[in-house]
């Protein structure tokens, strides 16, 4: 670990607004997370409404939600401690009493939030995982814990550059009857530019646009997801700019062409 990452975790293990319970941890509780149902009157103090970001990287969505609604309670979820540095310390800076940030796996989510705990979900640009139906974050392995932990209506909210991805969610909520409260396939074209959805930038949402590429975004209901929820069969088209390697991806000329 470099010196930086080193520094980092020490100064994350010292911030009041971090919990720390990556899965070694949370297997020596023997799964029994202390603020499982509670988090509401024992981490916030208050009954407002709980948020979650998963995959928070760097935690400027969470952030960002947390300063424009003093009204709801936000936690920003991610493994990787190094990124989220830069939001709890931020957050803690500048005293939002309104946000937590967990370090924990995203596959353990139902041991940290009891049934209908949750108000609402966002995946911000989460990866597409082309290759791997279960490790997507909108396949239905997720969505049924998402389902438990949410409260009606339990709406998620997905904002994405990848084509596949959109395309792929779109799928899985025709196929099992989900109600899809708002679509957009561009949201400049398509929304407010007063709007959290566009005024609040993530990095990689930066990069994206940088290179041309739109900015999708689907509020979905999970109400009606069932117990044998279908996954979809039908063969999606992946996201050529992901196809490349890292090394091709960090070179490719920026275009103006929206994809």
């Amino acid at each position: 670990m470099s010196k930086n990452k080193q520094t980092k975790f020490a100064e994350l293990d010292a911030l009041p607004n971090v919990l720390q319970y990556p899965y070694k941890v949370l297997k020596s509780l023997e799964g029994r997370f202390p603020y499982r149902g509670v988090w509401g009157t024992k981490v916030f103090g208050n009954d407002h409404p709980i948020i979650i970001e998963l995959g928070c990287g760097r935690g400027e969505y969470t952030v960002e939600l947390a300063r424009n609604h003093p009204e709801n309670n936000y936690i920003g979820i991610d493994i990787k401690g190094n990124r989220m540095w830069s939001g709890a310390t931020t957050a803690h800076r500048e005293g939002l009493g309104n946000v937590r940030f967990l370090r924990a796996e995203i596959e353990s989510l139902t041991s940290f939030f009891g049934d209908g705990e949750v108000s609402e979900l966002w995946l911000t640009f989460p990866d597409p995982q082309m290759r791997k139906v279960r490790k997507r974050l909108t396949s239905t392995h997720f969505l049924m814990q998402y389902k438990q932990i949410l409260r009606s209506p339990k709406l998620l909210h997905l904002k994405t550059d990848s084509q596949f991805l959109f395309t792929y969610t779109s799928l899985v909520a025709k196929h099992n009857g989900l109600e899809v409260l708002e679509c957009y396939k561009d949201i400049d074209e398509e929304v407010s530019e007063t709007s959290d959805l566009r005024r609040i930038q993530t990095y990689y949402e930066s990069q994206w646009r940088g290179r041309g590429i739109s900015i999708k975004y689907l509020k979905i209901a999970l109400d009606n997801l069932s117990h044998t929820p279908i996954e979809p069969t039908e063969e999606v088209p992946w996201d050529s700019y992901r196809s490349y390697g890292r090394e091709a991806r960090n070179t490719m000329n920026q275009t103006n062409q929206k994809i």
